[in-house]
């Protein structure tokens, strides 16, 4: 392929990331709205890996405790900041940064329109040793995880 071909193909990767990371974060937050009952956890694996549904107002797992309206700054914030490095920077320069790029928009804005749909976000997997989490955190997380290995991996 040449090279204006291969120069859209980390933006495809992107753009497809982010939107299956947003469908799947919404459609399991939607599921365990449906099935899971805050009153009743669901055992997955024992007693280690539950189900258990809660209404996180909170941000970052739930540990910090702050107004909604500084959460969603905080999220709008790293939505602009993330645009401007994939429209401005480009991904062409960065390929391999297209997936973690990817997972932290489609997180960001899976749990945003939880906030702006019901003051919080719907959150259901629990390790019992951790807070309660979703998949949009799990994938904010792995993203992070993947970014900090690329900083300071050897070229």
């Amino acid at each position: 392929m040449g090279a204006s071909g291969s120069k859209g193909r980390p933006c495809r990767v992107f753009f497809v990331v982010a939107a299956g990371a947003f469908a799947l974060d919404q459609l399991t937050k939607a599921a365990a709205r449906e099935w899971v009952d805050p009153a009743q956890p669901i055992g997955l694996v024992g007693n280690w890996v539950r189900l258990t549904r809660v209404h996180n107002t909170g941000s970052a797992f739930g540990l910090v405790s702050s107004g909604w309206v500084l959460v969603l700054v905080g999220v709008l914030v790293s939505v602009a900041v993330l645009g401007y490095v994939v429209t401005r920077r480009g991904l062409a320069t960065e390929p391999g940064r297209a997936l973690p790029l990817g997972l932290v928009l489609g997180g960001s804005l899976g749990n945003l329109l939880d906030r702006l749909r019901t003051g919080g976000v719907t959150d259901f997997i629990d390790l019992r040793v951790w807070p309660v989490f979703n998949l949009a955190d799990v994938g904010i997380t792995v993203a992070v995880a993947l970014l900090a290995v690329g900083l300071i991996r050897p070229r």
